[in-house]
């Protein structure tokens, strides 16, 4: 029979390699690092004018830059996210914020749009930290809590995506464009090293590094509910982001005539994601997945007739853009919950659930700018189209 002392030591070395911080602790530390590397995706946006000026150049010669942000995250995702299922997750996390920190200083130091575009692909492509976090929160959290410890992390999420949005112009005006950079490749690499050192080091699974990408085709196809949350939630970011990229364009247009930094200000509508997603992970705790997803999309398409008549009201404008964030963030909670809980193979089913989002968004996008040129009433349309493809192609149960 070992001693006492011989399995304490062999047990020793799980502890270290599992040693994470109290339940409270862990899960604010993870929604503050994704808080500020999903704000890295965002942060060329509303910086385009004083890089145009810096650069020489028009804004819209050079507004491709933050789509290069988009399809670099894009890339990323595709290929890093479902390393979570066989990596080791704290040299991941920390080898992404290494890379992430480098691509944003060399994006600060840029001397061209050309090293601009590539050092912010690269950034952008590393900085899918809070797509690893997330499917290891809903594997640790207890089964009756799980929606509400991954809607902690979904909250941070967004809350950089609006602090990108509204922060990063506000400091671009006040220190330039290249501080900003500066200063995010800081945050990225304290926060990033700081989240891995508190990860799980144990790696998951054996077999080949990229197994999780060669596998997305069959374990969607083999998971039902994995398959309805990806579609729902392909057609609730398609019609969000076919509203949200034109609006711009509607409030700077002769409708509102506002200048675009008064424009930009409509991202705090944002917020109402930070406050809805953990009551929304609650109610899927309590009432399960499926209810929460039909009440977001009652809710959204609630706000499409609302946005349709912001073409000439404000308040409209103010009613709708609250409520399609309540009902993104709420389908989003739910429907990435159920991702995550379908297959065995969380990591690579998150990857399958966030990139046919990301698809039906930026899909909804390009059709929205078309749209535009016959009017804001051609944009709703557009919005309203995807909430019924997203519904209608999952209503039927196979």
């Amino acid at each position: 029979m070992p001693s006492a002392t011989t399995t304490a030591r062999a047990t020793a070395p799980a502890r270290q390699a599992d040693r994470t911080p109290a339940p409270g602790l862990f899960l604010t530390l993870l929604a503050v690092c994704s808080a500020v590397t999903a704000a890295n995706i965002y942060l060329a946006a509303p910086l385009l004018s004083l890089m145009a000026r810096d650069f020489g150049s028009a804004p819209s010669a050079i507004a491709w830059i933050a789509s290069v942000a988009q399809l670099g995250y894009a890339v990323g995702l595709l290929f890093f996210a479902p390393l979570g299922d066989s990596a080791n997750r704290r040299r991941l996390v920390a080898g992404l914020t290494l890379v992430t920190t480098i691509g944003l200083a060399a994006s600060a130091a840029a001397p061209g749009a050309a090293a601009l575009a590539v050092a912010l692909f690269v950034a952008s492509a590393a900085t899918v930290i809070p797509q690893l976090l997330v499917p290891l929160v809903a594997e640790r959290a207890p089964a009756e809590r799980r929606a509400r410890h991954v809607a902690a992390v979904i909250s941070g999420l967004f809350t950089g995506i609006v602090a990108a949005r509204v922060l990063g112009g506000l400091a671009g005006q006040a220190f330039g464009w290249r501080w900003v950079f500066g200063g995010a490749s800081v945050l990225t690499l304290v926060l990033g090293l700081a989240t891995a050192l508190v990860l799980p080091s144990q790696r998951r699974r054996e077999g080949p590094l990229f197994a999780g990408l060669a596998a997305l085709p069959s374990v969607l196809r083999h998971s039902p509910d994995l398959w309805r949350a990806c579609v729902r939630q392909a057609g609730m970011f398609g019609a969000w982001s076919a509203l949200w990229t034109s609006l711009a364009l509607l409030l700077t247009g002769p409708e509102y005539g506002l200048s675009p930094a008064t424009a930009g200000l409509f991202g705090l509508f944002g917020l109402t994601a930070s406050a809805v997603a953990p009551l929304a992970g609650g109610l899927v705790d309590r009432f399960g997945a499926a209810r929460v997803v039909r009440s977001a999309y009652l809710l959204a398409a609630v706000s499409v007739p609302l946005f349709w008549l912001g073409g000439n009201v404000l308040g409209a404008l103010f009613a709708a853009a609250i409520a399609i964030h309540a009902a993104l963030v709420a389908s989003h909670v739910a429907n990435q919950t159920l991702a995550l809980t379908a297959t065995s193979a969380p990591a690579t089913a998150n990857t399958a659930y966030v990139v046919s989002g990301f698809a039906g968004g930026a899909t909804a996008s390009a059709l929205a700018g078309f749209a535009y040129g016959f009017g804001w009433g051609g944009v709703c349309a557009v919005a309203g189209v995807w909430l019924l493809l997203g519904w209608g192609l999952t209503a039927v149960r196979r």
